[in-house]
């Protein structure tokens, strides 16, 4: 048996959860050790009693390795120790990290830019596009986008992020092999082939319930290093998730709503209890700016250095941002300057503006930033 298999089995077994296995592990060598243990040591782990032993004692008849390894080869999953550099390092420094973790798909190396969004499922069109919105620009500047996939916020989140053509992370409350809800099954399938990852601590084949979501919540926040929550009423899952963040001391970001909004209302108690109030992008990057390299090429309208942000831009939006000087430019200008089509520039120009290149003025009048790179960006995707 390897250590793989040991937290495969311990993982799966009833009544040993994260905390006891982890007191186990203190006690312990390894899982391998724990699972050949006398009952006499086993019962010298704090919170330890009858139930946990005979679990740990009998596991060969609670859980079948072989078909369980069969079926991560099946679904093309893979089991991430805590000891693995794919673990999430942020989500290690929590109370109770999962023991481990199934994954399908590609995790970011550098955990420490994750990002989490979320919110009801039941939205409205505010919400929704406001998620989808704050997504696409968080992961059109390289943060990884981090939800449930649950129906309404969740799902915006994680499709703005794919429209970004950048990374998201979905956490699942159930096995990574069951889609839930089942109507998303079409962006799950879009996450895995656009290189984000799906995750669980929860055995292959486990269906969700009303225990395993606060966990699968504390996940969300706890690989994060912040935590947005676009709408929310007061007693939402997207409440809990807050709250996790808050414990675990991670910062916690809230959009407001319509003050006679239901929906509104968990987001502005959490405003009034302290979490950054959010009405674009800036908002949560002036909060973590010590991520972002500072370069003499990048200046803020007051003349202190700007961060210079690597924005994955197109051939065609690097070919429209290249036209631009310190003036203010009609669309027709652009048009001639840049010699696309017409269609090409205003879908270009929207992009832009998404990635906080430029801005619109009124008239149908584009100008630079003063924050953006004076040089044009060099990535091109």
């Amino acid at each position: 048996m390897t250590t793989r298999e040991a937290y495969l089995i311990l993982n799966a077994l009833p009544h040993v959860g994260s905390v006891t296995l982890r007191r186990l592990l203190e006690r312990f060598p390894g899982p391998k050790e724990i699972l050949c243990a006398q009952e006499r040591d086993l019962r010298q782990v704090q919170g330890v009693g009858p139930e946990i032993v005979k679990s740990i004692r009998e596991w060969e008849n609670l859980f079948d390795l072989e078909a369980e390894s069969a079926k991560l080869e099946q679904h093309s999953a893979r089991v991430i120790m805590p000891d693995d550099p794919e673990y999430p390092v942020l989500l290690k420094e929590i109370y109770d990290p999962p023991v481990i973790l199934y994954a399908r798909g590609t995790l970011k190396p550098e955990s420490r830019t994750n990002l989490s969004v979320v919110g009801s499922r039941k939205t409205s069109s505010y919400g929704t596009e406001t998620a989808r919105k704050l997504s696409y620009q968080l992961a059109g500047l390289g943060f990884s986008v981090v939800s449930g996939l649950a129906r309404g916020i969740d799902s915006a989140a994680h499709t703005g992020a794919m429209q970004a053509k950048g990374h998201t992370v979905a956490i699942l409350g159930c096995g990574v092999d069951v889609v839930y809800p089942p109507e998303n099954q079409r962006l799950y399938d879009q996450i895995l082939k656009g290189g984000g990852a799906i995750l669980s601590e929860f055995p292959l084949g486990t269906t969700p319930t009303r225990q395993t979501f606060p966990m699968r919540n504390r996940v969300v926040s706890g690989m994060s290093m912040g935590t947005l929550v676009v709408e929310a009423g007061q007693q939402s899952g997207a409440m809990i998730t807050a709250n996790f963040a808050n414990e675990q001391g991670r910062q916690v970001f809230a959009v407001p709503g319509r003050v006679d909004s239901a929906l509104s209302r968990g987001c502005h108690r959490l405003i009034k209890d302290g979490a950054k109030l959010v009405e674009d992008v800036d908002d949560i990057l002036n909060e973590f700016e010590n991520l972002f390299s500072f370069q003499r090429t990048g200046f803020a309208e007051n003349g202190e250095l700007a961060p210079a942000l690597e924005v994955p831009l197109t051939e065609e939006q690097k070919r429209i941002f290249d036209v631009f000087l310190d003036e203010e430019m009609e669309i027709d200008q652009i048009t001639a300057r840049s010699g696309l089509a017409p269609a090409v520039v205003s879908a270009g120009l929207f992009m832009l503006e998404m990635k906080k290149l430029v801005k619109q003025l009124p008239g149908k009048k584009f100008l630079r930033r003063n924050d953006a790179l004076r040089e044009p960006p060099e990535r091109v995707i």
